[in-house]
């Protein structure tokens, strides 16, 4: 039986809020920022975004809302390959401490125990985590 789960990363950014939203902000940019991830394609009607390797699409995600005031945006992950279900990402800039930034990088899914692990260096460690540290050093 799979049970809820939540995948949560942080990072305080070197800049105030609204530089660091100009710059992630845009669901179909996110390769501008982040160093792992190949740039994405628009499907037709723009909400999903089309990761290819090699010309195969390798992952596809749906937008399901943005919310630019509060500086963050909502996603599902289609077709996941890991043995993940109901996977719903935010990813928010929001104001911290002497005017820098915290970015938020959260998921909310469903998963068996066994399945924790493997989600959590995947998505975790190795997206969230790196695409976290390349802005903490973008604006160091």
């Amino acid at each position: 039986m799979t049970a809820a789960r939540e995948l949560v990363r942080t990072a305080v950014v070197n800049t105030d809020p609204d530089t660091v939203w100009a710059l992630i902000g845009d669901f179909h940019g996110l390769a501008a920022w982040h160093p792992h991830v190949p740039p994405s394609e628009k499907d037709d009607d723009g909400a999903v975004r089309l990761f290819r390797v090699d010309g195969k699409v390798v992952a596809r995600e749906r937008l399901l809302g943005r919310d630019d005031a509060a500086r963050s945006y909502t996603y599902t992950v289609l077709d996941p390959m890991l043995p993940i279900s109901d996977y719903v990402a935010t990813l928010a800039v929001r104001p911290h401490a002497d005017g820098v930034s915290q970015v938020v990088w959260r998921a909310d899914y469903r998963a068996e125990d066994a399945a924790v692990p493997q989600v959590e260096a995947v998505f975790g460690d190795d997206t969230y985590g790196t695409g976290l540290a390349a802005l903490q050093a973008r604006f160091a």
